[in-house]
């Protein structure tokens, strides 16, 4: 497995240099250009070579048996983790997280590739139904109609700036596009090139060495917008998976919408994650659920589409107790190592937009950031729910660790704001048994609001898994009926083809007669084991 970066581009089996301009990696920990090596960046050529590759991969990247397409998710894996520390050390120089962080990131990556490999093995994403022919069903015959779910196309894979890897070039995304039986194109993010590139290495391998299609996957780096634009406007591409800014999603939707044909873009944005303290609760471990606030709200600097920006709970000397303990907390955190100047930049830019909100006051800061580059100070911040109600200045999201603690006067103020929140991610009830009379209350509102319901912790780690929703109603995702994290992720890369009395010998495996894959099927709306 090479651990050399060379600044290249991976466009199917090759690398290609580009020659648009040129660009260094930067480290965000001392604020410095990393010399070596220079990234070639690529436009509009490199782009259309990429997907015209991709376009003719798809038939026989998705034809190919699942225990080879499992095969390869799990050589990805093996891949990644033959780079070693190199990929460790390359990711730490790019990002300024520290190896430990890494390292779990790492296992996440791995560990949702082989999940997919799971997913394709069990042949379940395929929903093979049967209503077999009724000939003599009056007053009409019923025809034979067989379903199982193919993949759209080509997809274009945006790589997150805040999950060098899990969210990057062999993320959720890709995993679940190909998967899926899509080729996928990702488009590297400048924040960590060479990672980036050391990545998808492992992928291009694992594409040669078990001799799939070359288009299968590519690897693109370019300046700026133009060549993500370009990616998400070209032909070939038939879907688009995107971590990052509602400026930038939406931007990408009215691409994808204003092609001859439309795509679907699932864009992950902006969520602030709102943290419900009920009054038992509170008056249980006000301290407790502060602390355990103070840790996740600072936790990876803040980075996490998932942190705590906004907390509420009823007036008093339990929500005191609470700001209380929280602050002291926050004011003990280190300032932390931003991953980009430009998040530095924002998230300061933020922070003093609401500071200077009428109304607002600054219950703690976190230790200073002294002279050190791009590290975000914490912060806690208080203010009312009429306030919060009144002002659009309020709910934005500020993309690190400062947070914004609401205080109502009942729970129906409480559940008001809810009201009023726009779509998010995730909603955490710290609650005791006194307070399920008011969760009831407030679940419903949730239910329509969020795509994560969760009691008594804290919204930041995602788990992998089958059941786990990340995704909500807009904003927090450009489309709320899907997930990009856990084995549902998958199902935004199908869609369903139903086959109407074709021979046996013509349909797709999963839906022969003599069942070849083994699959569970629903057969005339009865679920049907392999052997039935």
């Amino acid at each position: 497995m090479t651990t050399t970066i060379t600044g290249e581009m991976l466009i199917g089996s090759q690398a290609v240099r580009g020659t648009e301009r040129t660009q260094r990696a930067y480290n965000p920990a001392t604020g410095q250009e990393i010399d070596e090596p220079v990234f070639g960046l690529g436009g509009q050529a490199e782009v259309n070579r990429a997907a015209e590759l991709a376009r003719a991969a798809f038939d026989s990247y998705r034809a190919l048996p699942l225990e080879k397409r499992a095969a390869f998710l799990e050589a990805i894996a093996e891949n990644i983790l033959a780079l070693g520390d190199t990929l460790i050390e390359r990711a730490n120089a790019e990002t300024g997280l520290p190896a430990a962080r890494l390292q779990g990131e790492r296992g996440r990556t791995v560990g949702q590739l082989r999940l997919f490999a799971r997913v394709v093995r069990d042949g379940h994403f395929l929903h093979a139904t049967i209503d077999p022919a009724q000939p003599e069903r009056q007053p009409l015959p019923r025809v034979d109609l067989r379903l199982a779910r193919i993949p759209l196309g080509p997809v274009a894979v945006f790589g997150a700036s805040n999950f060098p890897l899990a969210f990057s070039v062999a993320g959720g995304d890709t995993a679940s596009a190909l998967a899926a039986g899509a080729p996928v194109i990702v488009k590297a993010h400048a924040a960590h090139l060479g990672t980036s590139e050391l990545v998808g290495r492992a992928i291009q391998k694992a594409v040669k060495d078990l001799g799939l299609p070359e288009g299968t996957f590519s690897l693109l780096v370019g300046a700026g917008r133009s060549l993500g634009e370009a990616l998400v406007a070209h032909p070939a591409i038939k879907a688009v998976g995107f971590t990052g800014s509602r400026q930038g999603g939406l931007a990408l939707v009215k691409i994808a919408n204003a092609r001859p044909e439309p795509i679907p873009v699932y864009a992950e944005m902006s969520s602030i994650n709102p943290v419900f303290l009920l009054p038992a609760a509170l008056a249980s471990r006000a301290e407790a659920i502060g602390r355990g606030f103070a840790d996740s709200l600072t936790l990876g600097a803040g980075q996490f589409c998932t942190n705590p920006g906004l907390v509420l709970a009823i007036d008093g000397p339990d929500l005191q107790r609470f700001v209380d303990a929280a602050s002291a907390a926050i004011a003990g955190k280190p300032a932390a190592t931003m991953l980009t100047q430009g998040i530095h930049e924002a998230y300061t830019s933020g922070v003093a937009k609401l500071a200077a909100v009428d109304g607002v006051t600054q219950a703690a800061q976190g230790q200073p950031a002294g002279d050190a580059p791009n590290a975000a100070q914490a912060g806690l911040y208080v203010t009312d729910a009429q306030r919060l109600l009144s002002s659009a200045d309020l709910e934005g999201e500020i993309f690190g660790p400062t947070s914004l603690v609401v205080r109502a006067r009942s729970i129906d103020e409480l559940i008001q704001v809810a009201e009023h929140l726009e779509g998010q991610l995730t909603a955490t009830l710290q609650v005791d048994a006194g307070d399920y009379a008011d969760a009831r209350r407030l679940l419903p509102v949730l239910e329509r609001k969020v795509g994560r319901i969760l009691a008594n912790g804290f919204p930041t780690g995602v788990e992998v898994s089958h059941a786990q929703v990340h995704g909500g109603p807009f904003p927090s995702t450009s489309n709320g009926a899907f997930t990009s994290v856990g084995a549902s992720a998958i199902d935004r890369f199908l869609r369903p083809v139903a086959y109407q009395d074709l021979p046996d010998e013509l349909l797709p495996q999963a839906l022969q007669n003599a069942n070849p894959l083994g699959l569970w099927r629903l057969v005339d709306g009865e679920v049907k084991s392999p052997g039935a």
